[in-house]
Parts: C-alpha cells; sequence; structure tokens
C-alpha cells in the first residue's frame, strides 16, 4: 500500500485532441481511487501564452513550478516546454511567447510536486507515456535526474522547495512544504509524513 495520497494533475491543449491524446488521458482516470492513484485532475492550457504582463499568469506560474522542479533535480523540461519570439505588427521587437506540450503529466504527494513528464536526464527524454506504464504495473513513477542539494551541506535545504529543514533527531522536517525525509547516500530519501494530514486540493 503507498504512503500519502496520490494526485495525478493531467494537462492538455484545448480543446481535447483526437487519440492517441483523449485515450491517454482516459486511461489516466481509470487509475482514479485504485492501489496507487487517489485524484486524477484534468486542466486545459492554451498552445502558446505571452511572457509578458498580457500573458495567462496562471500557466506561466505552473511553468515555473515545473521548471524549479527540473531544476533541483539536475533534469530539464525544454523541451517539451519551448521559448519563441513572434513577430508582429504592432511590436517591432516581437512577442515572447511560450510553448506548452500536447500533454503534460505532474504527479503530486501530498501536495508536494514530486514528478513532470515528459522531461529529459542526460540527452534521454521521459515521456507521458513511461509514466503511465509505469502506473498500469502499480509503481509510481520515479522522477530521475540527481538532486542538486548534497545532504552533508549546511544549512540543509528542502529538496522540493528548497527552504530550511528542521532536523529531528535525523528526521528532517521542512516548515514550508511539510516534506519529511532523511538523509540517504544519494541524496535524500522522503518518507512517511505520519500523523500530518493536509488538504486533498492541489495547488500549482
Amino acid at each position: 500500500m503507498h504512503e500519502g495520497e496520490t494526485t495525478l494533475v493531467c494537462h492538455v491543449r484545448a480543446p481535447l485532441v483526437a487519440d492517441p491524446v483523449e485515450s491517454r488521458v482516459e486511461t489516466l482516470r481509470s487509475l482514479e481511487d485504485g492501489p496507487l492513484v487517489d485524484t486524477v485532475v484534468v486542466r486545459s492550457w492554451p498552445d502558446t501564452v505571452r511572457l509578458d504582463d498580457e500573458g495567462d499568469h496562471e500557466t506561466r506560474a505552473r511553468y515555473e513550478r515545473f521548471r524549479s522542479w527540473a531544476d533541483r533535480r539536475g533534469v530539464s523540461i525544454q523541451p517539451p516546454f519551448e521559448t519563441r519570439t513572434r513577430s508582429s505588427i504592432v511590436e517591432e521587437e516581437g512577442i515572447d511567447v511560450l510553448v506548452t506540450p500536447t500533454l503534460c503529466l505532474a504527479v503530486y504527494r501530498e501536495e508536494r510536486l514530486v514528478g513532470v513528464f515528459p522531461h529529459s536526464s542526460d540527452g534521454e527524454t521521459h515521456t507521458v507515456e513511461e509514466a503511465v506504464d509505469a502506473l498500469q504495473d502499480g509503481e509510481l513513477p520515479r522522477p530521475l535526474g540527481s538532486i542538486e542539494s548534497s545532504p552533508t551541506a549546511e544549512p540543509r535545504r528542502c529538496p522540493d522547495c528548497d527552504g530550511s529543514l528542521v532536523n529531528g533527531q535525523g528526521v528532517f522536517i521542512c516548515p514550508d512544504c511539510a516534506w519529511v525525509g532523511a538523509a540517504a547516500p544519494d541524496g535524500w530519501e522522503s518518507l512517511p509524513e505520519t500523523g500530518r494530514r493536509t488538504p486533498k486540493t492541489v495547488s500549482d
């Protein structure tokens, strides 16, 4: 039995594209309330977003959170996300836009972002399909790449939000995002948040 509530948030371009994207979304929905997944949320986003003040602030905030997750683990989400400059008859220098992927899967454990698919590491792309296959095989998809923060560095930083950790007799707690874990030889090891209850909503 898995520890902590797991929420999958599937971001798709609107309107939904026909197969194979729609079939993957339906596969994810079928996993809800199963042995691994508690909640599946499907959200739409535009294919492009302006990066200036006139852009979609919600989509830009999600992208920044995904990019922060990738930076902490030494992986990349560019591509599938891309930034481009588009010509404009109004602005001589053009308009900088963010191009979103057709399908993007974010994995949360107790509201903490723990995985974004697709992402790339060492020249290899790890896709939404890989994550879905892992879930169908009864395994939670694991984010790849290294966590830059060293468990021996001072001050000790949270691997999820980079906040300062509090040491409680070898168990480290982040007051900012409620991450709980212990130092491991190759980074941090998450531990079950015993006795901690958080709302079942997802904030990104």
